[in-house]
């Protein structure tokens, strides 16, 4: 499931501390009764409701370029890995991305 924004919960602890029930909250803003629970007990520990440092390694293509990767390499199985990663979305045509500089 992908995070809830900042806003929704800010919203969620208000609705919270407003005297609401959790699964009510969990229903405004269309998530898990566990994620509410989760984002209470955070905001008691720490006071605030922002997202804690991630550990890893930090990612280099979004989910659109991972989606691309993975169609083309379903319209053409037997391409080698090494050239297919070589290719990104929006690249097959590189003359629209040159600027011309004339002066």
């Amino acid at each position: 499931m992908p995070r809830v924004p900042a806003h929704l919960r800010e919203r969620a602890l208000s609705m919270l501390q407003g005297g609401l029930r959790t699964a009510d909250v969990a229903r405004a803003i269309i998530c898990y009764v566990h994620t509410v629970r989760h984002l209470r007990q955070l905001y008691r520990e720490t006071g605030r409701t922002a997202d804690r440092p991630q550990s890893g390694r930090p990612r280099v293509t979004t989910h659109a370029q991972d989606r691309y990767s993975r169609t083309s390499h379903q319209r053409d199985r037997f391409r080698m890995a090494t050239p297919a990663a070589r290719v990104k979305p929006g690249m097959h045509n590189p003359s629209v991305l040159t600027l011309s500089t004339t002066s």
